[in-house]
């Protein structure tokens, strides 16, 4: 299969090199629809690597907490492309062969595949196999005209055609699917941006969605006839308000014993000369406007820095121990030190390099933070966690990953 790819590589590279303003009309109409055709057979394949890799537990052997998250890493994908890859490969490996079928033979295309395969789904839980399989013709025949969309609309009624005297009871089956569908598949994703700014995505469910509204819409309603902010500024700057009244309520769970804060980091001067920008503990920087702001209702804690930028000293605003110590490694750190993983502090525990039990101190020194996967992960025993020259946490892999046992280290949360 890995040569005949290759060759299939090779040949795609030749075309790409040809001259497609020289094709005359009908050449070129032939040459996308080929290719697009060609584009839903590679993505079969893909699928069904997909499907093999995950049964394997190729990724959780590597390291990773799921075959989405590897696959985000191995592919560059993001996470939503990544667990839909993952969702659409098992469901054409457990449903009907037909849908596979006609990915292969390119007469549909992916979304088509994943529209089919959710409600040929729903049809077999309502009603049975026999009439499952009747709708994968009728579905894939649709396909030919319609795209996911109306495809999806077209599906919600597709016992009319092949079982009309079960329609009825199918569709009230069909909308509990659709309600269990959507509490599978709510989500957000927060993805970092360059310049520290995040986009928000995802899905949420009728539920989240009614509550979201409700809180949202009160706070972006324009201030008045004269406010020049666009709808999404508005919605943008509400939500940043909920977040801050929900922060204000001191009702928010703790995390690593410190109550839910952000944390920005910068020097007393260049605080009280407005010359300097601060850090969030997140990573992206503000601008001195910015950070004085937040002053004027935060608690400012002295940290003393040492010349290469070790945090050596933590002031304590609250007597727990944990507390100056976790902020120290979220300046350090700055979210799970892993290689590879972006999980931010807050997801974050502090493990100790030389355990506890073994006598290892409760110190800067002596600690990382991890996520809950990485943690679970290097207390299986086959990294090596240690502090490089620098004071930065570096892993030694295990010898079947990498004969040379070449440290790494996370380079996703490190600033220049």
């Amino acid at each position: 299969m890995v040569e005949g790819l290759a060759r299939a590589e090779a040949a795609v590279a030749d075309c790409l090199n040809a001259a497609v303003w020289a094709l005359p009309g009908h050449d070129l109409v032939a040459a996308l629809d080929t290719a697009h055709r060609l584009a839903q057979r590679l993505a079969a394949l893909q699928l069904a690597l997909v499907r093999e890799v995950d049964g394997r537990g190729t990724a959780r052997a590597q390291g990773a907490s799921s075959t989405a998250v590897w696959l985000r890493g191995r592919l560059r994908l993001d996470g939503s492309a990544a667990r839909r890859l993952v969702d659409l490969a098992g469901a054409l490996d457990a449903g009907a062969p037909g849908v596979r079928a006609a990915l292969v033979d390119g007469d549909i295309t992916v979304e088509q595949a994943r529209v089919i395969g959710e409600t040929v789904q729903t049809v077999r839980t309502a009603v049975g196999a026999e009439t499952a399989d009747k709708a994968v013709g009728v579905l894939i025949g649709w396909a030919g005209q319609f795209d996911p969309t109306l495809l999806r609309k077209l599906g919600t009624r597709v016992l009319d055609q092949v079982a009309p005297e079960l329609a009825e009871a199918a569709a009230r089956a069909a909308l509990e699917a659709e309600a269990r569908r959507a509490g599978r598949d709510r989500h957000v994703t927060l993805s970092e941006l360059r310049d520290g700014r995040l986009r928000l995505s995802g899905h949420l469910d009728a539920e989240a969605a009614g509550l979201l509204r409700a809180a949202l819409d009160p706070l972006a309603a324009p201030s008045g006839p004269d406010d020049p902010r666009c709808p999404g500024q508005r919605r943008h700057d509400a939500l940043a308000d909920l977040c801050r009244l929900a922060l204000r309520t001191g009702e928010l769970p703790e995390h690593g014993g410190e109550p839910a804060q952000i944390v920005v980091t910068t020097s007393f001067d260049a605080l009280a000369r407005q010359l300097d920008a601060g850090t969030l503990d997140t990573g992206p920087q503000l601008t001195p406007e910015t950070v004085r702001r937040l002053a004027c209702d935060a608690a400012i804690l002295p940290a003393v820095l040492g010349t290469s930028g070790q945090t050596l000293d933590v002031g304590r605003q609250r007597r727990l121990v944990t507390g100056p110590l976790r902020r120290a490694l979220v300046l350090r750190d700055r979210g799970c030190a892993f290689p590879g993983c972006e999980r931010p502090p807050r997801w974050c525990d502090a493990h100790h390099i030389h355990h506890w039990a073994d006598g290892g101190h409760t110190s800067l020194t002596n600690s990382v933070l991890l996520c809950g996967h990485h943690h679970r992960h290097v207390h299986r025993g086959e990294w090596t966690v240690r502090l490089g020259g620098d004071g930065h946490p570096e892993f030694v892999p295990p010898a079947w990953l990498d004969p040379d046992q070449l440290p790494r280290r996370n380079q996703y949360h490190r600033r220049t």
